[in-house]
């Protein structure tokens, strides 16, 4: 049996392609093994494949890309390996190395533009030495995938190279028993945010137009960069009762929250061509639980919401403007977009979207 070693930074819990993509790799008779971190909060695993990760001296900033990467040099040197999958530029290093060093076959899968990310515009060296890796190790490579066709053209065009789109699709939706919120909605409309609690997701634009937006909560649930100030915005704005905060919770307690909502916000902003090629997994997630979504007026968000017609795109990012867009959406209620919603659960899934996977891993380079 041929072995799979998978690598992310993460630590393995809420990374729901990374655990489709090894599932599939099982079906297909793989040995694998998925190598991550391990925080303090972490919780523990249940995977039908085997797992590790390192607990690190540090987990931020280039100490803790200096200290993952070497760590994960070694631990590939010495494990039995055919296959090597990389997750994103930040696992690339290492990856790479090995792959010249064992002459091993080397799959890289691009879950964003790295060095396009928000956190990076004002870091100019970070941002060049990441860049210096990608330009370096990406034209060398023969098997990649990437999550959306803008990234997969952006690459092909500026390093010759030959990224295959396979999107991350969720997996059906099965009839989970719903829960319900830990706190009171009285009726309300629930308006859902979902992801991380970062720069440049839309969410101080969310909040202060819940000023303006009656019979409705606004729930996030994530962790993030921004947490804190954003609690404080809230507070400010005496927004307590219309906007709730719930912190990360595990992809299976997240499906069963999902249907709850009336609206799924995906309203990221246009901060560099990350942000602006990006197909988020929430979009997906909405659709699944067959929630109406409003999504950012960038191509690859556009193009499904227009297509499937399942909701609508912002037009105008202006809090006064948005309120009246939103309350137009909640009034339709969900059953307006039911069948379309329908439609495009059946066929934005996981089960579609791994055939492309599956035909990559059988005819690797």
């Amino acid at each position: 049996m041929k072995r799979i070693i998978v690598s992310v930074t993460n630590d393995l819990t809420t990374d729901q392609r990374v655990d489709k993509v090894c599932t599939t790799l099982i079906q297909m008779n793989y040995d694998v093994i998925l190598i991550g971190r391990k925080l303090k909060n972490s919780k523990n695993l249940c995977r039908n494949y085997k797992t590790y990760r390192f607990k690190l001296i540090f987990n931020r900033g280039f100490l803790f890309y200096a200290e993952y990467n070497l760590r994960l040099f070694f631990k590939l040197l010495y494990l039995k390996k055919d296959i090597l999958l990389s997750n994103d530029l930040d696992t690339l290093l290492p990856n790479f190395l090995i792959h010249k060093l064992f002459k091993k076959k080397l799959v890289y899968d691009s879950h964003e533009l790295f060095t396009e990310v928000p956190e990076l515009v004002d870091r100019p060296f970070v941002k060049n030495f990441w860049l210096g890796i990608e330009r370096i190790i990406l034209p060398k490579l023969k098997n990649c995938i990437t999550v959306s066709n803008s990234i997969s053209e952006y690459y092909n065009l500026k390093y010759n190279t030959k990224f295959h789109v396979i999107r991350n699709f969720p997996l059906k939706l099965k009839n989970t028993q719903s829960s319900s919120f830990p706190f009171k909605t009285n009726n309300h409309k629930v308006i859902l945010y979902q992801g991380a609690l970062n720069k440049g997701r839309g969410l101080e634009l969310m909040i202060e137009t819940m000023q303006y937006i009656n019979n409705a909560i606004f729930v996030l649930i994530g962790n993030g960069d921004l947490e804190i100030e954003l609690k404080k915005k809230v507070v400010n704005l005496n927004l307590d009762e219309k906007i709730k905060f719930i912190s990360k919770i595990t992809p299976t307690e997240l499906q069963k929250l999902t249907p709850l909502a009336d609206l799924g916000l995906s309203i990221e902003e246009d901060l560099g061509l990350n942000y602006k090629y990006a197909l988020p997994n929430k979009l997906f997630d909405y659709i699944q639980a067959k929630v109406p979504v409003l999504a950012s007026d960038l191509p690859e968000m556009k193009t499904i919401v227009l297509n499937y017609n399942i909701g609508e795109v912002i037009k105008d990012r202006k809090p006064k403007k948005l309120v009246n867009q939103i309350q137009n959406i909640l009034q339709k209620n969900k059953t307006f977009y039911s069948s379309n919603l329908q439609k495009a659960a059946k066929e934005l899934v996981w089960d579609n979207e791994e055939k492309k996977l599956k035909q990559l891993f059988e005819n690797l380079n």
